[in-house]
């Protein structure tokens, strides 16, 4: 005797979905490009880091609504 039919699972959803993290990763790369650029100029270290948390932090909304 077969045991009964069983229902398929569905696909576990993902943790994060594709739009967001391609909005973050590219932001990410704003953000380090900048922070590099600024570190090449021959500023210290900590300005670097808030220059490219400058570049990312408003490239989030400019993006999101750009990347559909």
């Amino acid at each position: 005797m077969s045991p009964p039919p069983t229902e398929p699972t569905p696909p576990p959803t993902p943790f994060v979905p594709l739009h967001t993290a391609v909005v973050l990763l590219v932001a990410a790369v704003f953000g380090l490009v900048a922070g590099g650029l600024t570190l090449l100029a021959g500023n210290p270290p900590p300005v670097c880091v808030l220059v490219g948390l400058g570049a990312a932090g408003p490239s989030i909304p400019v993006l999101r609504s750009l990347i559909g």
